[in-house]
């Protein structure tokens, strides 16, 4: 159960990392490329990838691409989402981008859809809906589109990249090879925007890059880790890890940085735990 505990904790702790990342002065884009070069090598040295194999999979190249992209472009919207919306919302929105590769499920991997995922994916739908509810008037109008955007984003982003992830599996990609080939491809890709931006490199952004990486493999490594450890429960993974992130989260965000709920985003993260429990295969 450790695994779980682990994985969760890493998952929030990646939030509170971006929330902080603004008021000690760190460059969030410099952090994340750091945070490729520590994951790729995590990746490298415990997962044990064979590049080759991937290779040899036929794996589709605009698959890799397009995760190489996304990756670090959602991490990006993830820390325009905490520093807008919160850690709370954004890590609903997360969360709940579970049922968009349910849907590709059924369109794409032509999937049976029964009446309880089609009830599952209409109560995510209202959840969506009720966490991004941010009312504000003339003033605050150009704020609360900006989060409402960076909501979405996270949203829409973390579920294409789960289909991406999908699809690589059903070409015959290994998840370790395919994992360290996205991280690589991310890096490489960040870096040279940073380069092209001539970004001015500093200590400290390379640290919060490093302890980044740290807790974002972490959260990856742990969680493959809690499904070796219970290989016939796929279920108690899957509901411990997006109920305790949503969990945990909140009480991060409401209990440290004080931040604030109305009561249609409370109703929102309700609704998304109970989307999560109706979805869970069973």
């Amino acid at each position: 159960m450790y695994t779980l505990i682990l994985s969760i904790a890493s998952s929030v702790a990646v939030s509170v990392l971006l929330k902080l990342a603004r008021k000690h002065d760190i460059q969030v884009d410099q952090a994340i490329a750091v945070n490729y070069v520590v994951a790729a090598s995590l990746c490298l040295l415990l997962l044990r990838p064979q590049p080759a194999a991937f290779l040899a999979s036929g794996t589709s190249w605009w698959v890799l691409a397009a995760l190489g992209v996304l990756l670090p472009t959602i991490f990006l919207a993830m820390a325009g989402a905490v520093r807008h919306a919160g850690i709370v919302l954004s890590d609903a929105a997360q969360r709940l981008s579970l049922f968009i590769p349910l849907i590709a499920s059924f369109v794409i991997f032509h999937e049976t859809l029964s009446g309880g995922k089609l009830g599952g994916i209409a109560v995510a739908l209202i959840a969506l809906g009720c966490l991004l509810y941010r009312p504000g008037g003339k003033e605050g109008s150009g704020e609360t589109g900006k989060t409402i955007l960076f909501l979405l984003a996270v949203w829409v982003g973390y579920g294409t990249i789960d289909i991406l992830f999908k699809q690589m599996a059903k070409s015959g990609a290994a998840f370790s090879s395919s994992l360290f080939a996205s991280f690589v491809l991310a890096g490489i890709l960040i870096f040279a925007y940073l380069i092209v931006r001539r970004s001015v490199w500093t200590r400290r952004n390379v640290a919060a890059g490093v302890l980044l990486g740290l807790l974002n493999f972490s959260n990856i490594y742990f969680y493959i880790r809690a499904h070796q450890v219970f290989p016939d429960n796929p279920t108690l993974v899957f509901s411990a890890m997006n109920i305790g992130v949503i969990s945990l989260g909140t009480l991060v965000g409401a209990g440290f940085f004080k931040e604030k709920l109305r009561w249609v985003n409370a109703l929102g993260i309700v609704l998304a735990i109970s989307a999560i429990v109706i979805l869970i295969p069973r």
